[in-house]
């Protein structure tokens, strides 16, 4: 059979027939296997749910204990119809993984999203080399090229000291970027506490249960404190959550937003973020390139995100390569 019949795309999501199961498909159906607990991958409702710990974890904290039909956690070699699947480690967010499937002689990987600088919250990501590589492209374009994560830390830290009477609201999605800020502020030697919104609650307490030093978490919701209290204090929040008078109980707020989208000055402007931070959990355009030359696949097969300007580059480096045009994963979710 040809690479095209044994894993291709559907409306459900990427569909393997020997294996008679879908990679993070974005409607229900009878077995998916889900990388990571990022809402456009980890949807309720399938039957059967394969995945780490981890991310069976973070979706009964989001969707509630009865999110699938039943579930089954993905460790070490997996027989599943005629297909053999293992997970291996993608780097994006806490039990992030990528689906690794071998059948007819062939072996698929389906990376999820990943990230390959050092992100402290989740394992590094590790190649696997394969003859047919499925990779994100959401920031596949030659212009994202995302700076030291530390070094837009110490700009909030910079700022943060140069006002101090006002209070600094970071933008971070709930899974995996807020953990991530706080884990980068504790390494750069921010030990006071970090104000979290109730939004971001029940992961951060999921991240200090599996033994991530998120050190001293405090609600951002306390009544006991003023108004004033909060000056100099460092507040993180769901980016929805700044347009609601919520964010009118602190002081004077500098508001930033933690994510590669940053790099686009437009965007900030759009978003009214005073201070951006480029910190994002995925590849930009380099570690795509350099990924694709380390797992060195046949084919390489691209999937939400700039699936053109990848495509392309790939081309010219004379590798073979073609877009899935996978719907229901949005651009900007969480990166």
């Amino acid at each position: 059979m040809a690479d095209a019949d044994l894993l291709f795309p559907t409306p459900e999501g990427l569909y393997c027939p020997v294996g008679d199961f879908h990679v993070d498909p974005v409607q229900p159906v009878a077995r998916a296997l889900i990388t990571h607990g990022h809402a456009d991958h980890a949807r309720s409702g399938h039957g059967t749910v394969l995945a780490t710990r981890q991310t069976l974890d973070i979706m009964a904290i989001r969707y509630g204990e009865g999110f699938a039909g039943s579930s089954q956690v993905a460790e070490g070699t997996i027989a599943i119809g005629d297909t053999r699947v293992r997970f291996h480690p993608a780097g994006h967010v806490l039990g992030s993984s990528q689906v690794e499937i071998e059948t007819g002689g062939r072996r698929f990987v389906v990376s999820g999203d990943y990230c390959r600088h050092r992100n402290p919250v989740a394992e590094a990501f590790e190649p696997v080399p394969c003859d047919v590589f499925v990779t994100e492209a959401t920031f596949a374009l030659p212009v994202f090229r995302h700076p030291d994560p530390a070094a837009e830390i110490a700009k909030l830290l910079a700022s943060v000291a140069a006002f101090p009477e006002r209070a600094h609201l970071v933008g971070a999605y709930a899974l995996g970027k807020a953990q991530r800020v706080i884990m980068l502020l504790r390494e750069a030697g921010w030990d006071a506490p970090v104000y979290i919104h109730g939004a971001l609650e029940r992961l951060c307490r999921y991240h200090l249960d599996q033994g991530v030093p998120l050190g001293d978490l405090r609600s951002a919701t306390d009544d006991t404190m003023a108004k004033a209290d909060f000056a100099g204090q460092i507040i993180l929040a769901p980016p929805s959550a700044f347009a609601a008078t919520w964010a009118q109980r602190f002081p004077d707020p500098v508001i930033a937003f933690a994510s590669g989208w940053m790099m686009i000055r437009a965007r900030a402007r759009q978003r009214g973020v005073e201070l951006p931070l480029v910190i994002s959990d995925h590849a930009d355009w380099p570690d795509l390139l350099r990924t694709v030359a380390e797992v060195d696949p046949d084919e390489t097969w691209i999937t939400h995100g700039r699936e053109e300007a990848l495509m392309r580059q790939l081309t010219l480096e004379q590798r073979r390569a073609r877009p899935l045009h996978l719907v229901g994963f949005e651009e900007e979710a969480e990166a």
